[in-house]
């Protein structure tokens, strides 16, 4: 019986392999699927019967279609022997004996009689192995981090080291297919039905990026505030997804080698969210403040407690307290024009002082004659 059914197999295998087929890429995957196998289209629409081929053999003719943003590896006996990255459609030609097939040219005898022989000797099954896998070329989205606890690094512009829990997401790209294949995808997700998708959870590959990316936030994060093409500012990283995804790669790569050994790149991030611990909050709250009071800015708010300074001093200590705010916006005025000071004791200049103050509307008439008066020494 054993005899029998291989017979039966090794011929009606030669025979269901003997067709064309078209490969292309399976139905229903998610957006971050990064490689799995090219499936056979054997009907559409009703039509078509080639459906009993065997699924590690790809007849001679058959076209294998290539979508736009995907790359086309092909394998034989485990090995990749051919890779495409143009969209389009492909011929499939093998010298390998079970990809012979009467339908595209090849010689009868090797196509039926000698495949159905040498498909005896294995029970009844094709003695080889051949394959076509589809890698995508797009950015993968949606790949998440996060840390559980604060993550600390040396920030040059606060000049001390800075700590916070922090979240969000990167976008992945494959630079290198054959590299991503040989060094990095198990053999388990190298089969039909089978696809590499970095956001599963039971990717242990996936959870292994996951833990590598969350090691290299501290340095990547050093790496963009002690960079002074970004200003050293880490209020900035969260509005540049760019500049920061370059330093984690760089952190990843510095670390880990993602682009030289597995051909793979961070191209993207967004950081949802970053929680500083208690002592960097009161840091910034500190910087902040001394942001708005430098330049331009600086000066307003300046000119702005003075004029409060003089009205506090007008309504409770009278000409007395105005006499003193006035000699010291005449100080202020002087520390940043730098002229040359009057005398503390000269009268002309209280009189002047105090005249301009009467035009200003700061005080009044009778004010100014009291201030004359004692001025005068009258």
């Amino acid at each position: 019986m054993g005899l029998v059914r291989a017979v039966s197999g090794a011929v009606g295998g030669v025979l269901a392999d003997q067709w064309k087929d078209f490969y292309t890429v399976p139905a229903g995957l998610p957006s971050t699927a990064a490689l799995f196998a090219a499936v056979p289209q054997g009907t559409n629409a009703g039509r078509g019967s080639n459906t009993s081929g065997s699924s590690n053999i790809i007849s001679n003719g058959s076209k294998i279609i290539v979508p736009e943003g995907y790359g086309l590896l092909l394998f034989q006996e485990g090995k990749i022997t051919g890779f495409a990255a143009e969209p389009g459609g492909y011929e499939w030609r093998s010298d390998d004996l079970n990809s012979q097939s009467i339908f595209a040219g090849d010689n009868l005898v090797s196509a039926l009689i000698m495949q159905s022989w040498e498909r005896f000797k294995f029970g009844g099954q094709p003695g080889s192995q051949q394959a076509a896998f589809f890698v995508s070329l797009k950015e993968l989205p949606d790949n998440r981090f996060g840390t559980q606890s604060e993550i600390y690094w040396d920030d040059a512009f606060l000049n001390t080291q800075v700590g916070a829990i922090t979240r969000g997401s990167y976008t992945l790209k494959i630079v290198d297919p054959i590299l991503f294949v040989k060094n990095f995808v198990q053999a388990t997700y190298l089969q039909a039905g089978r696809v590499f998708d970095f956001s599963d959870f039971d990717n242990a590959a996936a959870s292994q990026l996951f833990n590598e990316v969350v090691a290299s936030l501290a340095p990547a994060f050093s790496l963009y505030t002690n960079d002074p093409g970004k200003g050293n500012r880490i209020a900035r990283i969260q509005q540049d997804t760019v500049g920061f995804a370059r330093s984690l790669s760089e952190a990843v790569e510095q670390a880990y080698q993602w682009k030289s050994d597995r051909g793979l790149a961070i191209t993207k991030t967004a950081i949802v969210s970053i929680e500083y611990d208690a002592n960097t909050r009161e840091l910034l709250k500190t910087v902040q403040r001394a942001d708005a009071l430098s330049g331009a800015r600086g000066n307003s708010n300046l000119q702005a407690s003075v004029a409060q300074g003089i009205q506090s001093a007008g309504e409770h200590s009278g000409a007395a307290g105005l006499v003193g705010i006035g000699m010291l916006t005449g100080g202020l005025a002087g520390l940043q024009q730098q002229p040359a000071a009057p005398a503390a004791d000269d009268p002309v200049a209280k009189l002047k002082k105090a005249k301009e103050m009467l035009d200003l509307g700061l005080i009044t008439q009778a004010d100014y004659d009291a201030l004359k008066a004692k001025a005068l020494g009258l």
